[in-house]
């Protein structure tokens, strides 16, 4: 009997995939989709505030909208430390 290989699910460009919405600010043009808690299945660290968006926890992936956007582009933000991006200052190292 020869095995069935499983089927592969169809590459979605970024910047097409269903749940994504296109946000306006004075940082630029963004790409922004929304993430539910159930399908959070990694850790990530949030730009906004320098902690652990933790596995299991809903947040925000947003990447530049421009034609340079890429996979490599996108960061995981917590809902509210993207929301609160332009309230917040510069860090000092």
């Amino acid at each position: 009997m020869a095995r069935r290989r499983p089927q592969r699910t169809p590459h979605v460009p970024l910047r097409s995939a269903a749940l994504t919405t296109r946000e306006s600010g004075p940082d630029g043009e963004w790409y922004v989709r929304t993430i539910s808690g159930s399908s959070a299945v990694k850790d990530y660290r949030c730009p906004g505030c320098d902690q652990i968006v933790a596995r299991g926890t809903p947040h925000v992936v947003a990447w530049p909208a421009g034609e340079y956007g890429s996979l490599d582009d996108r960061r995981h933000w917590h809902t509210s430390c993207w929301q609160a991006r332009y309230r917040r200052r510069p860090e000092r190292r």
